[in-house]
């Protein structure tokens, strides 16, 4: 999962939501999974200089451009993928991360960094409903606050049947939690970060819960990150599938990829790229 453009607290410009990523469902291999998300992401650059915005980079690699509005943000990450000569939900598929703790105060859903309005958590999950009918969305990471277990009930109720919903700043990793979260049906996916937990041991009991439970599992990055590339050596090991580390941009980041590339080259044949199969398609 590609992160190519910031916005919310990653970033100092007019976008709500904090990450948008892509995700190359149709290649057929690691190594050609790279290529399509590294040409998406250089055309996206060439699609924002043609619009005259900013093209500079965030601490994991995506642009941060001031849009006109939110749905933008998604609109020109369509017009990258195509420019790229691929077709979107296809080829390739979009994943957010809102991180929506970030902007959820008094009960409710603020949108100050774009227009100003507040949306009730009904009103948030009919409006990534609306976006999913939209667009070629098939993961949404953090779409509702942490604390707003009711909601997270109501959006896995309307939603959990068709995309990816991802539980970061609700599960924190935690093993405990992640089992109340499947006893009261919230979310399908778990976002797993060794240092967010602590310990191995129960990072790897976290993966154990979330796969019994026939969620999600998708290991990710932070944004303080070094050259080390476990989480990719992470990532093969326990068959999670998916693995979120930031733009092929800066060194830290495209440490992993080189790591996942090594690791495709040695398995050689037995190599399996799991592609769409991980959102279930």
């Amino acid at each position: 999962m590609f992160k190519i453009m910031n916005g919310g607290a990653h970033a100092d410009n007019s976008v709500d939501f904090q990450e948008f990523m892509i995700a190359p469902v149709g290649a057929p291999s690691l190594a050609e999974a790279l290529r399509m998300g590294a040409e998406s992401y250089h055309a996206l650059k060439s699609i924002l200089k043609g619009k005259g915005y900013s093209t500079a980079i965030g601490d994991e690699g995506g642009f941060a451009p001031n849009l006109k509005a939110n749905v933008e943000a998604v609109e020109v990450i369509l017009l990258g993928i195509e420019k790229a000569g691929l077709k979107p939900g296809k080829d390739v598929a979009i994943a957010l991360d809102p991180a929506a703790s970030e902007f959820y105060e008094d009960g409710a859903y603020l949108f100050r960094k774009s227009d100003g309005s507040r949306h009730s958590s009904v009103e948030m999950v009919a409006f990534w409903e609306d976006w999913v009918r939209q667009f070629p969305i098939w993961g949404i990471e953090d779409g509702l606050a942490e604390d707003d277990w009711k909601g997270w009930q109501l959006m896995t109720e309307r939603m959990g049947n068709r995309i990816q919903l991802v539980g970061d700043d609700i599960f924190v990793t935690n093993p405990a939690i992640i089992r109340r979260a499947v006893a009261e049906k919230v979310g399908n996916a778990v976002l797993i970060k060794l240092n967010q937990i602590g310990t191995l041991t129960e990072t790897l009991e976290a993966i154990a819960i979330a796969r019994a439970a026939h969620y999600g599992i998708v290991v990710s990055h932070r944004s303080g990150e070094t050259p080390d590339d476990f989480i990719a050596d992470l990532t093969v090991a326990t068959r999670a599938g998916q693995l979120k580390t930031g733009a092929p941009c800066r060194g830290e980041r495209v440490a992993k990829y080189n790591q996942l590339l090594r690791i495709e080259e040695e398995l050689g044949s037995k190599a399996k790229y799991a592609g769409a199969a991980v959102y279930g398609r």
